[in-house]
């Protein structure tokens, strides 16, 4: 046996060498699949979606345009923008990109960001995602090539290759003779945007578009928008105007993290930075990389850097979901408050990343601003303060400084990887383990002995579990060791139930569960975790239970659903003891509550801090006589209240307080009503300022939308009327509507409208 095996690794070896000759790549299996709760993209990437006030690119957009447009005879077209870090080439693509121009001409649009894993099968897996716009499972590369070409067939496209390092032709020759035998159709473009001259010779079949700085006006105009929140520009920076502009050297990244960082000091700082802070800058990499540094020099506490320094541990262009990161801050114990303080550490955390933002540390990646990421620079600034941080991956041997390590992200599983983890058995607080491993039995076996084997427990000091890939339960059996855990996330966890061993974590402070489709309830003894604030966990079965005694989690804000129960410990006034809920909260079963003194035991009129409400009566039920309207009346919301849902309500008629929402719910945005099938009247909305979108469906008691429900609803954008098979009218004036930008009717096979000058009339 032991001949066969030094026989087998000699093959292995060679092998091994024939692939590095020819410059292989080695695959790491799938990447960090998107979690619909926890709300992080683990594998690098930016998105199309381009920000506000773009400036001094137009004459930019213009040319690129224009080319995009030109008549090609060649199947795929490549045009480089090449530019150094923290120029724009991004933001350019992104505006040419959404160019109306580009959306008339291209049929198709695929946006992907490269960074420095050019593997192949991952390019066009991301590119079938992108076309889907959802993530797909297929590993086949031959399946997910047939897939696009179905997809694209007969179609002229658009595919922008975002952050592309590779320097490789083999790769980059075998990526693109795919690409060309996608579709036969002639006139498709491939934008890859690079800092290297080398990628770009590689990949032009176009001359590259070199992209210039900009103007001393353009850097200006950046600059004062950051450091002036609002007002006219004070008269000591207009005196420093000259001697600014030159310190930016026409780089916009430069300007931005330039005009945060004189928001963030006085006036009377600015000069002192300027001429004592500053050297001249180069005008390449370097020089930002001096602004930058000033900037996380210049940040107001020790804590704040903590916290930048923190997400080193995350890729480079990864957006991260804003609660994720508080939550995050808070376990690592960054967010403590003063003596004095009332402020909670959620608070805290957002104070902070207002401060990244205004500093352009940090940038939002959606319009909600609820995700954030950093440039690349500001990525490489991270990692060089952060000594504690360490990413392992299949070329991550030895750690000179693991005494140090103190976060740690695991890619990939190897021997190296179990000695790292029991030399930081003492020092580690967080450990993010990032790879799926199915399909790799090698990888897996790893997996398995870390945490089955024991591993797991001697990690006495961790704070922070990111756990992707838990199958079963038995993995965990030993969690409970962990007495200092405040933070745990499993993605993937396969077992019916979480291991009792959880219900030990007095510490916890937030679980989040993604992807468990397996899951059917919870510990009985959860209502123990006394310091949980944090459940993000959400299962749309209107059956599965809650944990026992769930009042007793009084610290907890935040719950994304509740589903009533008959038995005592799930009823309804369980929610009346977690006075500190906020967000979004969806209520379920409402049919097992009796009377408005059973409503008023949820207290939602004192949850100041829920804004979105969803309330939820079961459908399937018989007889007549349900009495919900009273149940209704006891669920009345706090004024805070920004969406309201109620589906399934079977009451003749809504009680006051909905008939009145213009005054009981002043800041009411979005309103739905759904399965309200004997309700034959609406609430009147007149003077409604602040609502915005307005939802019926499937409410067939509805004969006649009265003409005054909308009366003077100026600020309504969005209507939407659907299954509703008995109404019959649907007289509305569009001029006393002036604001609606979207309206739907869809399956209601009585109505019949016209559109007049007064609007829709029967």
């Amino acid at each position: 046996m032991a001949s066969k095996i030094r026989d087998i690794n000699k093959k292995l070896n060679k092998i091994n060498k024939e692939a590095s000759d020819f410059r292989l790549v080695r695959n790491q299996g799938k990447t960090f699949p998107p979690s619909t709760t926890a709300k992080v993209t683990l594998n690098r990437e930016t998105d199309s979606v381009v920000g506000h006030n773009v400036v001094g690119r137009a004459k930019d957009e213009t040319s690129l345009v224009e080319t995009l447009l030109s008549l090609s005879e060649k199947a795929v077209s490549v045009i480089p923008i090449l530019g150094m870090g923290g120029l724009g080439k991004t933001t350019l693509a992104q505006s040419v990109y959404n160019n109306r121009q580009v959306d008339s001409h291209f049929e198709k649009k695929i946006w992907v960001c490269v960074s420095d894993d050019f593997e192949v099968t991952r390019l066009f897996k991301m590119i079938l995602e992108s076309l889907k716009r959802r993530n797909v499972e297929m590993t086949s590369r031959d399946v997910i090539v047939k897939k696009i070409q179905k997809k694209l067939m007969g179609k002229k496209y658009l595919l922008v290759l975002d952050d592309v390092w590779t320097e490789s032709h083999i790769l980059w020759d075998d990526f693109l003779h795919s690409l060309l035998g996608l579709n036969a159709t002639n006139g498709n473009w491939c934008i890859v945007t690079t800092r290297k001259q080398q990628t770009a010779s590689i990949v032009a079949t176009h001359d590259s578009y070199v992209l210039g700085k900009l103007s001393d006006d353009d850097c200006w105009s950046i600059l004062t928008e950051k450091a002036i929140a609002d007002g006219e520009i004070p008269e000591q920076l207009h005196v420093m105007k000259k001697e600014i502009i030159k310190k930016c050297c026409g780089l916009p990244l430069a300007a931005s993290v330039m005009g945060g960082l004189l928001r963030m000091k006085g006036k009377e700082e600015w000069q002192l930075i300027l001429k004592n802070k500053l050297s001249i800058l180069s005008g390449d990499e370097d020089g930002v990389m001096e602004i930058l540094n000033l900037s996380f020099d210049c940040l107001p506490s020790p804590s704040i850097k903590k916290c930048f320094a923190y997400c080193s541990i995350f890729p480079k262009d990864t957006g991260v979901e804003r609660n994720m990161l508080i939550e995050l801050w808070m376990a690592e114990g960054f967010l403590q408050a003063d003596v004095n303080s009332q402020m909670m550490m959620e608070e805290i955390g957002m104070n902070y990343l207002r401060i990244l933002l205004q500093s352009s540390l940090f940038e939002e990646t959606n319009a909600r601003g609820t995700y954030y990421k950093m440039h690349d620079l500001v990525h490489d600034l991270a990692e060089s303060v952060s000594k504690s941080t360490k990413v392992i991956n299949s070329e991550t041997r030895l750690v000179d400084n693991s005494n140090q390590v103190r976060y740690l992200a695991i890619d990939s599983f190897g021997e190296h990887t179990v000695k790292l983890l029991e030399s930081l058995s003492t020092s580690l607080h967080t450990l993010f383990i990032r790879n799926s491993l199915f399909g790799d039995h090698v990888l897996q076996k790893w997996y398995v002995n870390l945490f089955g084997g024991g591993m797991l427990k001697k990690l006495k000091n961790l704070y922070v579990l990111n756990l992707y890939c838990a199958q079963n339960k038995e993995l965990l059996i030993t969690i409970d060791k962990l007495i200092h855990l405040r933070y745990i996330e499993l993605f993937g966890f396969c077992g019916k139930s979480l291991p009792k061993s959880v219900c030990k974590l007095y510490n916890l402070q937030t679980l989040r569960l993604s992807e468990c489709s397996d899951l059917k309830e919870f510990p009985k003894r959860m209502c123990n975790l006394i310091n949980l604030r944090h459940l993000h966990y959400y299962n749309p079965d209107e059956k599965f239970q809650m944990p026992l005694n769930m009042g007793r989690l009084t610290c907890l804000q935040m719950l994304e659903f509740f589903n009533v129960g008959q038995e005592k410990g799930r009823q309804i006034g369980e929610l009346g003891c977690l006075k500190n809920l906020k967000g979004r909260l969806v209520i379920r079963n409402l049919q097992l509550v009796k009377g408005k003194e059973g409503g008023e035991e949820a207290n939602l009129s004192e949850k100041t801090n829920l804004f979105s409400l969803r309330l939820e009566w079961g459908r399937d039920r018989e007889g007549d006589n349900y009495g919900e309207e009273d149940v209704l009346d006891g669920l009345r919301p706090h004024p805070n209240l920004e969406e309201l849902a109620i589906s399934g309500f079977m009451g003749d008629q809504f009680p006051q307080w909905i008939m009145v929402l213009p005054t009981t719910l002043p800041k009411l945005v979005s309103l739905e009503f759904n399965y309200c099938a004997r309700c034959r009247e609406l609430l009147p909305l007149q003077n409604f300022t602040s609502l915005k979108e307005l939802v019926i469906y499937d409410c067939s008691g509805l004969t006649d939308l009265f003409g005054d429900i909308l009366h003077s609803c100026t600020s309504l954008q969005r209507l939407s009327v659907s299954c509703s098979k008995n109404l019959i009218s649907f007289p509305i004036d569009l001029q006393q509507t002036p604001s609606l930008l979207e309206l739907e009717l869809y399956r209601c096979p009585e109505l019949k409208t016209s559109m007049t000058p007064k609007g829709l009339v029967s």
